[in-house]
């Protein structure tokens, strides 16, 4: 272990030196190496107490280490880090780059200035290390138990596939029958069309041979073309849809289906929802089965 001393650049009032043997100054700052991490000691300025800071390089920022300063000792009312020259440095920089160069604590307006020990300067490539054998480990442990969480998985999936199925059944069967229902309607609608027009054929016809003339039939056909013309524009102004006898009769089923739907008390929306869940865990297990297979394969051509 080695440490680093540095001594307050100002006063303190009412500063009573204490005299230590091992311990460093109450008005010094003191950074030690302790498992490889950066432990930062210094003097509280409220409590008049050494406190020790644990410092993660590649994780914790000035600003997060300032920030446990002040809720450490609520009497620092401003905390501020600068460079060697003077110049405030970010509280987003982290604790890695900060310690690999010198530089000025102010605390409660009284400014430390701070030495970095050489070995910090080390601590990049020591990181990178680190980070190499984090990797390793990963690697390692999802190679171990990436199977077993692919088949916990798979079993959580079927047995919310399971539940959902449940759900659905009662649903389903309530939903064939409305749809059947309002099939049967629409159909009913299409064909009394078809006798209306063909009714209305008839007429023309038996009008125009048998009763009056052509001549007199003629503008009543046009009229009536004309009439057929507005409600078909009527359609589009009120639907916005062209008028195709797919559209209407697809329209007419729908105004059935939840017609019918409200009376036998079918929630349309919860019947989508759950839907829409069974597809989601349907497609997740296949991904979850298809993992298992190309995971077989491997093991297999490894064996072979």
């Amino acid at each position: 272990m080695q440490g680093l001393c540095v001594k307050l650049c100002g006063t303190l009032k009412d500063h009573q030196p204490r005299l230590c043997s091992t311990v460093a100054p109450p008005d010094e700052i003191t950074i030690n190496y302790r498992h490889g991490l950066p432990l930062i000691t210094l003097t509280l300025p409220s409590r008049k107490e050494r406190c020790q800071f644990v410092v993660k390089p590649m994780l914790s920022t000035v600003g997060s280490f300032l920030q446990d300063l002040r809720d450490e000792d609520k009497g620092v009312k401003s905390t501020a880090v600068l460079t060697a020259d003077g110049s405030e440095i970010p509280a987003s920089t982290l604790m890695g780059i900060l310690l690999m160069n010198d530089f000025k604590l102010v605390i409660n307006k009284i400014t430390y200035d701070v030495r970095c020990p050489k070995k910090e300067k080390l601590s990049c490539e020591h990181t990178a290390e680190m980070e190499n054998v984090k990797s390793l480990v990963h690697r390692l442990f999802t190679a171990l138990h990436s199977e077993e969480f692919q088949k916990r998985r798979e079993r959580r999936l079927l047995e919310k596939i399971d539940q959902l199925t449940g759900r659905l059944q009662p649903l389903e069967q309530m939903k064939a029958r409305i749809e059947a229902r309002s099939e049967a309607k629409t159909s009913g609608l299409l064909w009394a069309g078809l006798a209306l027009l063909s009714a209305q054929a008839g007429a023309m016809a038996w009008l125009t041979w048998w009763v009056y003339s052509w001549d007199i039939m003629e503008p009543v056909t046009y009229f009536i073309t004309f009439a057929n013309s507005m409600v078909f524009f009527a359609y589009f102004i009120v639907t916005r849809q062209d008028y195709t006898y797919s559209a209407v009769k697809r329209r007419q089923f729908l105004h059935f289906f939840h017609k019918k739907s409200k009376q036998q008390q079918f929630d349309v929306a919860q019947y989508n929802q759950l839907k829409e869940e069974l597809a989601k865990a349907n497609e997740s297990l296949g991904q979850v089965r298809h993992s298992l297979c190309l995971r077989m394969r491997e093991e297999l051509k490894e064996k072979n």
